[in-house]
């Protein structure tokens, strides 16, 4: 069953004059720094790559039904990489603790990502999933 779904749109040059402006200051509030090494890696796409985690993170906080406010920090969404290089989405702090409000009894959460870019413009999707535990209803075995 879906539990929550959200996207969002990021302007790519907007976080390249944000990172050019705070840099630093910036970095570390918004990414963890898995997602920085990530971004700080990729010479050719620093700016794209941070847009798209950013619009990731927007995209969770939708679904979770929040938005950006009680109590969900930006680092509390964090996305990492498969090796295949599907994006993977990890949620601590306050965000785990509404995914877990949020997840029907007898059921574990999964967080679905896609991200993509297309200069200037970086979106995201996030669908989060409630699947049943084994022995709880799953006919699957």
């Amino acid at each position: 069953m879906i539990l929550g779904i959200g996207t969002d749109l990021a302007n790519i040059e907007r976080i390249e004059a944000v990172l050019a402006r705070h840099g630093e200051r910036f970095r570390n509030r918004v990414f963890t720094a898995v997602e920085q090494r990530k971004a700080e890696g990729r010479a050719r796409a620093v700016a794209a790559t941070y847009a798209k985690r950013w619009a990731a993170k927007e995209a969770c906080s939708k679904a979770l039904g929040t938005g950006l406010r009680m109590g969900i920090a930006w680092k509390d969404m964090a996305v990492t990489n498969l090796r295949s290089g599907q994006p993977v989405m990890h949620v601590t702090g306050w965000a785990a603790d509404r995914l877990r409000a949020m997840t029907p009894e007898g059921h574990e959460a999964v967080i679905h990502v896609t991200l993509t870019d297309d200069h200037p413009w970086a979106q995201a999707f996030v669908v989060i999933e409630a699947r049943p535990l084994r022995g709880q209803g799953d006919l699957r075995g």
